[in-house]
């Protein structure tokens, strides 16, 4: 879905840049260009981005089975 039309920015292209490490509103207006224009995109690029990095997890531990086995 296209969520900054005057740049033609999609909640795909926001999220492919938070996986790329941008994790505010001013690396996408840096980045993309993301509320460069009208500003009526803001909110919702930022509830992208939000929900895109509250999703993201991070491994802290590698669990691995033993070999041939599995983890419980």
């Amino acid at each position: 879905m296209i969520v900054c039309v005057c740049n033609n920015i999609s909640d795909r292209e926001i999220r492919q840049a938070v996986d790329l490490g941008l994790t505010s509103m001013a690396d996408l207006y840096k980045e993309l260009g993301v509320g460069t224009c009208c500003g009526k995109c803001v909110s919702y690029a930022r509830e992208v981005m939000h929900e895109h990095l509250e999703s993201k997890t991070t491994v802290t531990e590698l669990r691995r089975a033993p070999h041939g086995g599995m983890v419980a």
